[in-house]
């Protein structure tokens, strides 16, 4: 600044001795005028020495004023007035932050487990061993021209005509072996059976994992893109300690298998994945219908949130609904209470990634198709009454999926090698309806549920090397109905309700099915037991998002296929013929820490 001020005063002093100098004033002829006047070079001196005097009074003036302003203290402020500025600085630059980040909310949670797992299987025949068996009793009569009299005739005929015993098993289909047992008589079918089961007996074993770890991350997106549209999105990670492979080994639970409805659901690996990603679009044109499309929100649905300590976590009933799908929601909200929803999805597309286009016209399978209504009867604070209606169309002998087979489904024969195969449907199966009804309330401290619901089986006359809809492979499917009841009690403890106990407990009938595979409950689902399930838990809030769970599980199976539409249910009471082992009784313990941010 001072040397701003300097310079603008010699721009203003500068011009007037140039000047003079440049045009210096006519010389008087008079002689008294040269003697009384000055020369122009010591006029112009005598200005450049005024100019230099000014300057230094300019220099001093400037840094006595600095001088004075350094001196004064700054005035000081009340206490009080200072801490209301600096919340008001604290408030704006929230809302600041705020609105920097409005167009997107992250939320999440991370939770880690122990588990400790006590389970019996029950003595059985090896199914896998039988069908291997049989193949080769097969051929062993092309051999001999007879049916062989021992194991030892089978498997010396296999022996001593190896290459064209693989030749046949390499060219063998599921019809040629259906059409080769249909050709039995039924007394040489039961002189087969009584020859080939003793060798394929099991007897009843123990099935115990001493201690299990599990990590589980999730991110949570929430990101508006107008006044009534939002897109939603969660990303997960689930994975058992030391296991980041991916694919299981298929163990005859529907929960090793790895599939897209199951992706998050089940232990699975380090890769983050996305469980749910739609967009919504709320008050079209100002009316109560909203519209909802991409990958579903159809997870731990109510009651199944109840035991967690969350909130609504799924659109669909968790008693009939617990899996990861790509669909279409189409509502109304017909007051402040109640809401209609209209859902569809697709659980199998035929003509994409499948080899379609290799396949003759006639050979081609078709999509698996979902569709549903899902009625908030009553949905308040303290109750929700819903109702769930939903029909699969052309349901599949499973889904697309990766898997690590230890037989093959066809001979039976042993895989050689731990190979992941990506599994392809072979066949539509027919139909499946689903009718369930929730009715949760809180009667003051205490938190109560009640869940009925209804399956029918309605297959075609297809099966597969893993059976038709409720049908082993060797049999003509016929319509099948089931169901289950679930209920449960929380109680909260104190104003806060920080601590909670609850009681849970299922049952299901011998054909029971629900698509629940991606149900959290690291043996199999509970809610899809062809038996009965008792849960007891509590939960502890240390913090309000830092939360402890400790809970046990105990399961007591009646039927075998819990959880699969395929085979026939056998009693587990008498020593029935299993594709692949099966639990009788489970006990799972558990404890974990939650942290939600």
């Amino acid at each position: 600044m001072r040397n701003l001020i300097i310079i603008i005063a010699i721009i203003i002093i500068l011009p007037g001795p140039f000047v003079r100098a440049q045009n210096p004033t006519p010389v008087n002829p008079s002689p008294t005028s040269a003697q009384t006047e000055k020369t122009p070079t010591e006029q112009l001196r005598q200005e450049i020495e005024l100019l230099k005097k000014t300057i230094n009074a300019l220099e001093e003036r400037l840094a006595n004023q600095e001088k004075k302003q350094t001196v004064q203290a700054p005035p000081v402020a009340d206490p009080k007035t200072a801490e209301q500025l600096k919340d008001i600085d604290k408030r704006v630059t929230k809302t600041e932050r705020d609105t920097a980040l409005q167009r997107i909310k992250f939320g999440g949670d991370y939770r880690f487990e122990a588990h400790s797992i006590q389970g019996t299987i029950p003595a059985h025949f090896d199914g896998m061993r039988l069908q291997n068996l049989l193949v080769k009793s097969i051929f062993a009569m092309n051999v001999l021209g007879r049916p062989p009299s021992s194991l030892n005739e089978i498997n010396q005929a296999v022996a001593g005509h190896y290459s064209d015993y693989q030749y046949f098993t390499n060219n063998l289909t599921f019809n040629q072996l259906k059409q080769a047992m249909g050709q039995f008589p039924a007394p040489l079918q039961q002189q087969l059976f009584g020859l080939l089961m003793p060798a394929t007996y099991v007897s009843e074993y123990k099935a115990n994992n001493k201690i299990l770890y599990t990590n589980r991350f999730r991110i949570r997106l929430d990101a508006p893109v107008s006044e009534n549209v939002s897109v939603t999105a969660r990303l997960s990670m689930y994975k058992v300690f030391g296991d980041s492979t991916g694919v299981q080994v298929f163990n005859g639970q529907p929960t090793s298998l790895s599939i897209d409805g199951t992706t998050t659901g089940v232990p699975n690996s380090d890769i983050l994945r996305v469980e749910r990603a739609y967009v919504t679009w709320n008050k079209i044109a100002n009316s109560p219908f909203f519209l909802s499309i991409g990958r579903r929100p159809s997870t731990d649905g109510p009651p199944l949130n109840l035991r967690n300590d969350e909130m609504r976590g799924g659109t669909p009933s968790g008693a009939l609904i617990d899996y990861q799908f790509d669909g279409i929601t189409f509502g109304y909200h017909a007051g402040e209470h109640t809401v209609l929803r209209l859902c569809y999805g697709l659980g199998y597309e035929s003509g994409f990634g499948n080899g379609d286009v290799l396949k003759l016209p006639q050979d081609r399978m078709k999509d698996v198709h979902f569709l549903g209504g899902n009625v908030d009867v009553w949905s308040s604070e303290k109750t929700l009454i819903q109702a769930t209606l939903a029909r699969a169309f052309n349901v599949t002998d499973a889904f697309n999926g990766l898997i690590v087979l230890p037989n093959n489904p066809l001979t039976g024969e042993t895989v050689g090698a731990p190979v992941i195969m990506r599994y392809t449907p072979s066949a539509n199966l027919g139909d499946i309806n689903l009718v369930g009804i929730n009715v949760t309330h809180k009667f003051g401290a205490l938190d109560t549920f009640f869940s009925a619901n209804y399956v029918g089986l309605r297959p075609n006359r297809l099966t597969t090397p893993f059976g038709g809809l409720g049908s082993d492979p060797f049999e003509v499917p016929s319509n099948h109905n089931g169901g289950m009841i679930y209920a449960g009690a929380r109680y909260n403890f104190g104003s806060e309700e920080r601590t909670k106990i609850g009681f849970e407990f299922n049952k299901g009938s011998k054909y029971w099915f629900n698509f629940a595979q991606a149900e959290d409950d690291i043996i199999a689902p509970k809610t899809n037991t062809r038996g009965e399930v008792y849960q007891t838990y509590i939960t502890h809030r240390i913090t309000s998002r830092f939360i402890f769970k400790a809970d046990f599980i105990r399961y007591n199976y009646r039927y075998s296929g819990s959880g699969w539409h395929l085979g026939a249910p056998k009693s587990l009471e008498q020593a029935p013929i299993l594709g692949f082992p099966t639990y009788s009784r489970v006990n799972k313990f558990s404890a974990g820490l939650t942290a939600r941010f």
